[in-house]
């Protein structure tokens, strides 16, 4: 399935050749348009894979419509601009784009960075993913242990016959031990 693509460009003739050169290495053009706000617009209505801004924009700059599209996780953004100063680049960076890419660009300066951009989009989307379900680990042992203290105090278990309560009450109602732990605390649940 072909990589889906938002453009935003404010310079026509400039949008036609970007469009040309992606569909001529199999990029998929969704949508395009010269305008920043109608980018973000855009992004939010597609859902693309990836989204290529010019910096400077009538409506909205890259650099903002680049903050709001990164910061909602949607896709990864490569910025296109004429302009190369560190400050610019920096920039850049700091709003979220994950490729940068000087005009008058090549397509061997173009696909490279679609693809870098693309694989650290997949490994932001894959920490974010692995940061969640540790989050949520962490927060079914805290619950656990407070369970086990409450059965601990008012029932007088050991620490081990507190874990197995909760264990053994889980595989029973067929539940998961968080939602033990939870109606042990609600005082729903004891021994």
């Amino acid at each position: 399935m072909a990589t889906r693509v938002v453009i935003a460009e404010d310079e026509a003739i400039i949008r036609l050749d970007l469009r040309e050169t992606l569909e001529e290495e199999g990029y998929e053009v969704v949508a395009e348009t010269g305008r920043g706000d109608k980018a973000v617009d855009l992004v939010r209505e597609h859902q693309p894979d990836l989204a290529i801004l010019d910096i400077k924009m009538p409506g909205m700059d890259g650099l903002e419509a680049s903050r709001l599209i990164s910061s909602a996780k949607i896709c990864p953004v490569v910025l296109l601009t004429a302009f190369s100063q560190r400050e610019i680049v920096e920039q850049a960076r700091d709003a979220g784009a994950l490729a940068y890419i000087v005009k008058p660009f090549q397509k061997s300066d173009l696909v490279p960075a679609i693809e870098v951009a693309l694989g650290r989009f997949r490994e932001i989307q894959l920490l974010a993913s692995e940061v969640g379900a540790l989050e949520e680990q962490l927060e079914t042992r805290k619950l656990i242990d407070r369970a086990k203290g409450v059965l601990i105090d008012k029932s007088g278990l050991s620490e081990s016959d507190a874990y197995a309560f909760i264990q053994r009450s889980a595989m029973s109602e067929r539940a998961r031990m968080k939602d033990i732990a939870e109606r042990i605390l609600a005082g729903t649940l004891m021994p």
